[in-house]
């Protein structure tokens, strides 16, 4: 990249593409320094005692690698990489937006860095919202600023008793005598009256803070993206990080 002015989102567009490449660099590199003989070259050639004794061909074994090539490899792809991770680093903590609902600025000039960590709580938020319970449909519900809860309507339902009863099956003759049964019949014995608490919320009482939540995820979206819309110098110290260290 030229020493000028970029966006911030430019940068973060190729940072991870630099640290790939620079990744993959080192371990290339990695993998071949524990091979001690690329490193190693020799030459060998032989000189008979006498002018009339064997000759033999020289032997030679050339260098396949250099520390200092190495060296010069990884600084440069460090170099970029540092300058692009610093560029995105230092420019995070200049970029700020505020987060706004219907023009309505509810978080002024936040950080972008911070704004991503909002939008992982806020997920986080409307999963736990997403799992609250809420009140049974099929009752009426009204709520109670006493208890604190929702009242359903008083429902009264019979409660019977089983009750002995005798039944005449045949009437007396002269010759034989009535033909009785006990039986139990249910009768009513009163009445329960039934009213029933929750804690639990309405439906749309969970579905308004659900889409609070989702509004404000949308605010928090646009305005990174407009964070990330902040020009940023580039940073331009790589050079002196590693010139320091292999120089």
């Amino acid at each position: 990249m030229a020493n000028k002015k970029m966006k911030l989102n430019q940068v973060i567009a190729i940072g991870n593409g630099e640290k790939s490449r620079c990744k993959k660099i080192m371990t290339k590199l990695y993998q071949k320094l524990d091979k001690e003989a690329l490193f190693a070259g020799i030459t060998k050639t032989y000189e008979s005692i006498d002018e009339e004794g064997e000759q033999l061909p020289k032997e030679e074994k050339f260098v396949q690698l250099n520390v200092r090539d190495c060296i010069n490899e990884v600084s440069s792809a460090l170099k970029e990489m540092i300058n692009i991770v610093a560029t995105q680093d230092v420019g995070n903590c200049d970029a700020k937006a505020d987060i706004k609902i219907d023009d309505k600025i509810i978080i002024h000039q936040v950080p972008v860095t911070h704004m991503l960590f909002l939008e992982k709580q806020l997920e986080d938020i409307h999963t736990f919202v997403s799992s609250l319970p809420t009140l049974d449909p099929a009752e009426k519900w009204t709520f109670n600023n006493e208890v604190n809860l929702y009242v359903s309507e008083e429902k009264k339902t019979i409660r019977t008793k089983k009750t002995p009863e005798v039944i005449v099956k045949y009437e007396a003759t002269e010759k034989h005598p009535a033909q009785t049964e006990l039986i139990y019949i249910d009768k009513p014995a009163g009445n329960w009256n039934t009213i029933k608490f929750s804690g639990s919320f309405s439906k749309k009482e969970k579905d308004d803070i659900l889409d609070k939540i989702r509004k404000l995820q949308q605010a928090v979206k646009f305005a990174r993206e407009e964070a990330n819309g902040y020009e940023v110098e580039k940073i331009q110290y790589g050079d002196k990080i590693l010139d320091y260290i292999f120089k």
